[in-house]
């Protein structure tokens, strides 16, 4: 009816010269789901866009952004499928206590996409920097994976299961719209540090090998470089040290 009325309202004004607006609840409800759902996709290239240039900085590699990118926007389609299915379709409806089926919240997509962004590089960062870190040093790619697995999985492990509480918390409660919230964030830090993070990222890197860490030499002297690991601190002890060592010896 909002739209219909819409519709007319350029007729109306030309042949009755009366303009004729709709407002209300239900007219306020779709402005707000149109105008975010046209937001929606700039938002995920501008943060997609942004996380790719970062974590090519950091990490100075080309494969391991793209991974990262990747594995959040498959964190993000399974979320979203798993709100679809539950509170729009009604499934397992009993088991989150969801009295009935009904739409999805139309801020929910948008504040889901920049939560589940901001967890998914912290995990990426403590996981990745760690195999970085002693890929640097031993060059063997394959170590490098055992050793951010061995050092950084239990990070990722005890941060995604506090978040996965707290916000788990919330499907308890009897508001449908924070039900639906808690639901989508618990869900998609569940899918994202143990099944993007700690299973897919991994086999990934495994199977990459050192190509993972390939970064052309021309785009290596574009990039600056953020030294996360401190490996130019470490440098610059062992230079002092090994000049120490000399002018003793002299």
């Amino acid at each position: 009816m909002v739209h219909m009325i819409r519709d007319k309202a350029a007729e109306f004004k030309q042949q009755d010269h009366v303009e004729v607006m709709v407002t209300g609840s239900t007219a306020v409800n779709i402005d707000i789901s149109e105008k975010l759902n046209e937001a929606l996709p700039k938002f995920a290239a501008l943060i997609v866009g942004l996380a790719l240039i970062l974590l090519m900085m950091v990490f100075r590699s080309i494969f391991v952004p793209i991974k990262a990118v990747l594995g959040y926007l498959l964190t993000l389609t399974a979320t979203l499928g798993f709100v679809v299915f539950v509170v729009q379709d009604g499934n397992l409806a009993k088991l989150f206590d969801i009295p009935a089926a009904g739409p999805v919240l139309n801020f929910l997509p948008i504040l889901t996409a920049g939560i589940l962004f901001g967890l998914a590089m912290d995990y990426e960062v403590f996981l990745v920097s760690r195999m970085r870190e002693e890929f640097t040093h031993s060059g063997n790619a394959k170590k490098a994976v055992l050793s951010g697995l061995k050092h950084s999985g239990s990070v990722v492990t005890a941060a995604g299961l506090i978040m996965i509480a707290v916000f788990a918390s919330f499907i308890f409660v009897e508001d449908v719209m924070i039900k639906s919230m808690g639901l989508a964030l618990s869900f998609g830090i569940l899918f994202d540090a143990f099944i993007v993070r700690l299973t897919i990222v991994p086999a990934v890197m495994t199977l990459m090998g050192s190509s993972a860490w390939y970064l052309p030499k021309w785009l290596g002297r574009i990039l600056p470089n953020i030294d996360v690991e401190g490996e130019s601190i470490e440098k610059n002890e062992s230079e002092v040290k090994e000049r120490n060592r000399l002018v003793e010896s002299n």
